[in-house]
């Protein structure tokens, strides 16, 4: 019994996403196509399909927090192979999305063949930039990614949360722990990332947010 090939599609602009998979499944008809809008949603696909050979995402994905979940899911899924496909095209944001371990980056206005042949090429295990993009400037995964890749998604999770300006009792409530559970997560967290406090911590995804969003970083 043959394996179904899958690729994932995490985006959550509906339109978007409905067309690109108009386009593509003709193209890649062997391939079952799943689709996630959110981080959360994108996890347990994840989960589900481990032997997903291509996932499609969008840095601005609900919960993504710029740069951290393309980081969690190459350390939690070293063999993935990942295509950013984003309404970014900056430079910075491309070369540090392959830093962070994408294979390929796709502008969201790219032309419907490049799209098609970008996905050829990283099927084939091939990186794929755009034109303007030289590969040579890309260089190692900075260190707050090594560390942020330390984290257990658990841990990773509370992190985003502490992003999200929720307190600790909020965090607790919303994941069926104690406080004092959550407590000794952040204190792990802090060790890991070689932080102080919360915000310090939140201060150090922040330098993977893509653009400049702001954070709360609230106490206890």
């Amino acid at each position: 019994m043959s394996t179904v090939r899958k690729i994932i599609i995490a985006d959550d602009h509906p339109l978007f996403r409905q067309a690109l998979l108009q386009i593509l499944k003709p193209k890649f008809s062997e391939f079952e196509w799943v689709e996630a809008q959110t981080v959360e949603q994108l996890s347990d696909v994840l989960a589900n399909n481990f032997d997903t050979e291509l996932l499609l995402l969008d840095l601005d994905i609900p919960g993504a927090h710029g740069f951290n979940t393309l980081i969690k899911i190459r350390s939690q899924y070293p063999q993935l192979p990942i295509v950013i496909v984003s309404a970014h095209d900056d430079n910075d944001i491309v070369i540090k999305s392959m830093e962070f371990g994408a294979l390929g980056f796709v502008p969201k206005s790219t032309a419907v063949e490049l799209i098609i042949k970008a996905i050829e090429q990283v099927l084939s295990g091939n990186a794929w930039l755009p034109d303007h993009i030289n590969l040579n400037r890309v260089v190692d995964k900075s260190d707050i990614s090594e560390r942020i890749s330390t984290l257990t998604p658990q841990q990773h999770k509370i992190l985003l949360m502490f992003a999200d300006g929720l307190l600790n009792k909020q965090i607790a409530h919303q994941l069926s722990l104690s406080e004092a559970t959550i407590k000794a997560h952040a204190t792990a967290i802090f060790r890991k990332l070689n932080v102080l406090n919360r915000t310090q911590a939140v201060i150090a995804i922040g330098q993977l947010e893509v653009g400049s969003p702001s954070f709360s970083a609230s106490n206890e």
